[in-house]
């Protein structure tokens, strides 16, 4: 049955994430040590399910923040073809989001890309080195050692990140090929980046409880007196940071 198959596949890349422990509990301990000192832990999705997994959820870190930024102008006229914007305006508008917002030196920048290839997150990676934050890049290594970069400085964002995690999604992203199919189909890297992230957060919780810091940790808003909880939870990572 596909079913199986998919998820003996599954099963198999989950094997492939947990081998890289080690590096993932690297950049847990760069993480820890960040919101130990009184830095920040953002992280920044360029289109899939890393931010709004870790966010705000039941068992998840409160000291996690979202950064999400766009451009857009909606102009159309029928008469000429839609131009994109000039590489040199989307770079101001990403120098724009560290002269605004609560990027700090000292703080960690987790940056989701499955490509790794676009001009604005490689250009976002740069940037954040260039500030001082640490930069964590989750990425598919087989999928973007195999693409060219868009950036104009030629570079993939594994290449430029100060520590990588694979998210272990092969060439093309999606795991199972058939013959009736022009493509396969059920792409990893949802499930992939979903799995180290939460590794992620079990090695920073640990890595925290050994400085004898006790992390903030969400309840789950569904409960009957969840509301308040997560009230509670809030207010006390606020005091704290983490």
């Amino acid at each position: 049955m596909l079913i199986e198959r998919y998820f003996e596949t599954l099963q198999a890349k989950i094997a492939e994430i947990a081998a890289d422990s080690e590096l993932i509990q690297k950049a847990a301990q760069c993480c820890a040590e960040a919101l130990a000192r009184g830095g920040a832990l953002h992280i920044f999705d360029s289109g899939h399910m890393v931010s709004s997994e870790l966010v705000h959820r039941a068992g998840g870190l409160a000291a996690i923040s979202p950064l999400s930024f766009a451009l857009n102008v909606n102009n159309p006229v029928k008469t000429r073809p839609d131009v994109p914007p000039a590489p040199s305006l989307s770079y101001a508008y990403i120098k724009h989001i560290f002269e605004t917002n609560q990027l700090r030196r000292g703080d960690v920048l987790i940056i989701g890309s499955v490509s790794g290839k676009t001009a604005n997150v490689v250009e976002l990676a740069l940037q954040a080195k260039a500030h001082g934050l640490t930069v964590i890049a989750l990425t598919s290594l087989a999928y973007s050692s195999q693409l060219d970069s868009e950036h104009p400085g030629g570079k993939r964002l594994f290449e430029v990140a100060h520590l990588v995690l694979d998210n272990h999604a092969p060439y093309g992203d999606a795991m199972l090929t058939l013959e009736a199919l022009d493509y396969p189909i059920c792409p990893a890297s949802g499930l992939g980046a979903a799995a180290v992230l939460w590794a992620l957060t079990a090695g920073i919780v640990e890595a925290l409880l050994a400085k004898g810091l006790k992390p903030t940790v969400y309840p789950s808003i569904n409960r009957p007196d969840g509301r308040e909880l997560v009230r509670q939870v809030e207010a006390q990572a606020l005091l704290k940071g983490y």
